[in-house]
């Protein structure tokens, strides 16, 4: 074995934690560029105020789509590609665990945004990244189309492999328990969407969508599981709209 391949094998084992955080970086990098050339104010930038500007939509997952950049990125370069390192191509089972969880997601963020409703008040809590969206869009419905697909299929995939992808491989590697593993990635989950309001709730729904990576060893069954969590909401969404 030469230097060159020994020293790759040492970086691909801590890998996953430099793109753990090379996908952080970049998320909240793009946010203050965007919020410093839409808004002209940090402070105040929410990348789902589009304000009727339909196209400006497209900003809105670009800070996400950077979260799944750093884990693609780095399997690319040091580890064994996606399908080997996160188990990223379905089967059956991945489908039914995930379909499973995600419905417990669903109950479990039902029931927890009811308890955080009658602490908070209904205008506090959201139960949908797209109902905001849809309080100030009032232009053409493919918009809010392509907003849901993003909500449905484009966050879980860049979040699932950021936090039960790199992250989850990153503690287990080194010897976290894995009950360990499934709390601290949802906490790292439930705080990432910076929703104060809704912390519990996302917790929990992260420990459910969380149990389909536990139970199958595969991010694929955590990305089934995120986007079964987020479809009715935008089903329901587009029914009131």
């Amino acid at each position: 074995m030469t230097d060159d391949d020994g020293a790759r094998r040492v970086l691909g084992a801590h890998w996953c934690f430099v793109a753990f955080f090379a996908g952080i970086a970049g998320y909240y990098l793009t946010n203050l560029i965007i919020a410093a050339a839409v808004n002209r104010n940090v402070g105040e930038f929410d990348p789902l105020e589009l304000h009727d500007i339909g196209p400006l939509l497209l900003l809105a997952f670009v800070p996400n789509l950077l979260l799944g950049l750093g884990p693609a990125a780095g399997s690319w370069l040091w580890g064994e590609g996606l399908r080997a390192d996160f188990g990223l191509k379905p089967t059956w089972r991945d489908v039914r665990i995930g379909l499973a969880c995600g419905v417990l997601a669903l109950v479990v963020g039902y029931l927890l945004n009811l308890m955080l409703i009658a602490v908070y008040g209904a205008d506090d809590v959201s139960d949908s990244p797209l109902t905001d969206l849809a309080d100030t869009f009032d232009g053409d419905t493919v918009w809010l189309v392509l907003a849901a697909v993003i909500v449905i299929a484009g966050a879980p995939i860049t979040e699932e492999l950021l936090v039960r992808g790199t992250l989850w491989n990153a503690l287990s590697f080194h010897r976290v328990p894995p009950w360990a593993v499934l709390v601290l990635t949802s906490l790292v989950f439930a705080q990432l969407h910076g929703e104060p309001t809704r912390t519990i709730a996302l917790f929990g729904q992260g420990i459910a969508m969380g149990l389909a990576r536990y139970l199958s060893g595969r991010v694929s069954a955590g990305v089934i599981a995120h986007a079964a969590n987020n479809l009715p909401p935008a089903v329901l969404l587009f029914v009131a709209h």
